[in-house]
């Protein structure tokens, strides 16, 4: 059993849903990071999603789209960010905390003639989330990942059938992230009224878990999305958060107290 499935099970036998924040590694800086991965973990965190720079991040929307830029000009990439998730599983409070790595297929492909699975494994990482990789084309990099006991996300659209859904669902494990609204992550004013119908279809599809995101800014957004899903998911408004605060000696307290208001609503 991942440390993903085991968190979601203890939250279901305490009747509570998953806060799951979102950072871009090295977003200003690696040492930053590392410290952000730390409060995050004692603010509250359930899972942690660590996001890999890169250079066409066609995903994102442009607060993210500036962390990965940022992080790129250290530079940051895969190699850098295994180390630190190691050295976080060194920490008491970091130890459990589970870990999904965010990335494209490209910055994993300097592993290709490696065993990824282990390798990512053996750095402490728990899931993994492409955003570029569809389920069709998913087969052997699944089954690599569940050979290292390392759970695969995958991502859900308000435009997926319930045909596209059963195929999602049938090569994720760990959880499965239901997008709020089509188009690029970022913070938004509401939550897309259809959302709470999607993620009832997903439910029809799968018994994993169900975490919504894309769009999730304010404690009423979340206590609004963990009434019907099992977690929420908050990005921009974190990563905005480090941005309006770089150069600030309180860059780590302001980001932690935040995710503290956040994972207070769940």
């Amino acid at each position: 059993m991942t440390r993903i499935t085991q968190k979601f099970e203890q939250l279901k036998a305490a009747g509570c849903k998953a806060f799951i924040p979102y950072i871009t590694a090295g977003d200003p800086d690696l040492a930053t990071t590392e410290s952000l991965l730390l409060a995050l973990a004692e603010a509250g965190a359930d899972v942690i999603e660590l996001g890999v720079p890169f250079s066409d991040p066609m995903a994102d929307g442009p607060v993210i789209q500036r962390a990965s830029e940022r992080a790129l000009k250290n530079p940051v990439g895969v190699a850098e960010v295994l180390p630190m998730v190691n050295r976080l599983r060194q920490h008491s409070i970091g130890r459990d905390v589970p870990i999904v790595l965010f990335t494209y297929f490209n910055p994993l492909m300097q592993f290709a003639k490696e065993d990824v699975g282990k390798k990512l494994k053996a750095a402490g990482i728990d899931g993994v989330l492409i955003t570029d990789l569809i389920p069709e084309e998913a087969e052997s990099f699944v089954a690599e990942m569940r050979a290292a006991d390392i759970d695969n996300i995958f991502l859900i659209a308000p435009t997926s059938t319930d045909e596209r859904i059963k195929l999602i669902a049938e090569h994720s494990s760990g959880f499965v992230y239901v997008v709020a609204r089509t188009g690029v992550t970022g913070v938004r004013d509401n939550i897309s009224i259809t959302v709470n119908d999607l993620v009832g279809r997903v439910r029809q599809q799968t018994s994993l878990p169900v975490a919504v995101g894309f769009g999730i800014s304010t404690p009423e957004q979340v206590r609004e999305v963990c009434g019907y899903a099992d977690a929420a998911v908050v990005g921009s408004r974190l990563v905005q958060e480090i941005e309006n605060n770089i150069g600030s000696p309180n860059l780590v307290e302001r980001v932690a107290q935040l995710a503290r208001e956040l994972k207070q609503a769940c």
